[in-house]
């Protein structure tokens, strides 16, 4: 079978197989709403300089503006953060209402409680089917202690 005829059920089931780590990514419009959505498709890209990628679906709510905006943050989720995990990939009207977050000194939005915050400057952007790839360059981000999130064939799961 050519990769054209591949079934979209069975590419899923495929690259189901493979455990991902969970991410939301922040900004802000330029009014200065913010703006969030989960995202599992974060990599790793080069070490000189700093760089990461991570995939935009072109039908997400934040796509444009993501695209656009100069700098972003990869929260890397806790295990315990399902429900925000799944609460940025539904529709909501208002994601960030009554949750944690903080704003960093250059306003950018850092979720309480994420493993991980890396704070990208946008990089690139390349057209990929029905995604963008949106390249970051990574120029900051802060660690904490826990286990991570991970998204694994079809559902959420955490480390034990």
């Amino acid at each position: 079978m050519s990769t054209s005829q591949m079934d979209p059920s069975q590419f899923r089931q495929l690259l189901g197989r493979f455990a991902t780590g969970v991410t939301i990514l922040t900004t802000t419009t330029a009014e200065g709403r913010p703006l969030g959505m989960t995202a599992n498709s974060l990599s790793s890209v080069s070490l000189h300089p700093p760089l990461i990628s991570v995939c935009v679906d072109r039908e997400a709510a934040m796509h444009e503006v993501i695209l656009q905006a100069p700098e972003f943050v990869v929260n890397v989720l806790a295990g315990p953060q399902e429900a925000l995990a799944r609460r940025f990939s539904d529709k909501h009207e208002d994601r960030f209402d009554g949750i944690g977050y903080h704003l960093s000194p250059e306003g950018l939005i850092l979720l309480d409680g994420a493993l991980a915050h890396v704070v990208c400057e946008r990089y690139g952007t390349y057209p990929a089917g029905d995604h963008t790839i949106l390249l970051g360059r990574v120029v900051g981000g802060a660690t904490n202690d826990g286990r991570p999130l991970l998204y694994y064939r079809g559902g959420y799961a955490a480390l034990g």
